[in-house]
Formats: structure tokens, C-alpha cells, sequence
């Protein structure tokens, strides 16, 4: 059995040359939706492209792209071998930012980060059993990426 090339992210396969002559279409169909399976992102909003990009791994683009993206604000960046891909999003689409683990949503024609909560504090009677529930609800939060503790 031959090795059948495969997207970097999912090891979806991908057309040999001139099976179908379809090739160019669908490999190029199969690698953008490699990237947006259980989408994933490095890191951003990033003005610029990383150094060293490896295959497969994505980016979201920020308000003032530079370089080699410039021009595709608020877009996934996908690295491949062919060069850098540039995903639209869409309203409501999510992506787990893998830097810090938070999801991001686009909505409003943007990225929208979790919102920030600081510990609870303050007050004349502390409840120690309130703020320990507090703070376990917030752990968990933070641990489905769904807020960031500040």
C-alpha cells in the first residue's frame, strides 16, 4: 500500500495527482477544513505572522495586519506548505486560543475574548464558605476557557 498524503491537522486524506481531476480543489478543500474542525488557534489578535510558523497551525489575524497579512483582518491565518491560507469567519464561529485556553467568538465583526473577573473582595463581613464557592465556580469557568480570572 502507497502512503496517501494527509492534512497536517486531522489526517484527513487527500487526492492523488490526477485521480478525479479534481485534485487542486478538493486538497485545497480538505486543508481549509482541516483547520476549522474543533478549531484551534496558536495565539492573537497578531498584527504580524510568527517567525516560524509550523504546518497546520493557525493564527487570528488583528485590526492592523502586517506583511504577509496584510489585508485579512479579523481572519484565521492557516500555515501550510503552499503558504499562508486566510480563513473568513462568520458570526458566532468559536476557537479555543491555545496560549491561554480561552474561547474566543466572533461577533460584531470581531473576536470577542472572555470577559475578566477579579476575585471577589471587600465588604464588612467576609463569608468564607461564599467566597470559596465563588471561587470554585470561577476555577471552572476559567478551566472551559469560558472566562479569564484577572
Amino acid at each position: 500500500m502507497t502512503d496517501t498524503p494527509a492534512t497536517p491537522r486531522f489526517g484527513l486524506p487527500l487526492l492523488a495527482v490526477a485521480q478525479a481531476q479534481k485534485e487542486v480543489t478538493h486538497n485545497e478543500a480538505l486543508t481549509l477544513l482541516d483547520a476549522l474542525i474543533a478549531a484551534a488557534v496558536e495565539d492573537g489578535p497578531l498584527s504580524a505572522p510568527p517567525a516560524t510558523p509550523a504546518e497546520g497551525q493557525c493564527w487570528i489575524v488583528g485590526a492592523a495586519p502586517a506583511a504577509a497579512w496584510a489585508g485579512e483582518e479579523a481572519a484565521i491565518a492557516l500555515y501550510t506548505s503552499g503558504g499562508w491560507r486566510f480563513l473568513a469567519p462568520r458570526e458566532g464561529m468559536q476557537v479555543v486560543r491555545l496560549s491561554d485556553g480561552a474561547r474566543l467568538r466572533f461577533h460584531g465583526g470581531g473576536w470577542n475574548e472572555p470577559a475578566a473577573l477579579a476575585a471577589p473582595s471587600g465588604g464588612t463581613v467576609i463569608d468564607v464558605e461564599a467566597r470559596a464557592a465563588l471561587a470554585a465556580l470561577m476555577l471552572s469557568l476559567e478551566a472551559q476557557g469560558l472566562m479569564i480570572s484577572g
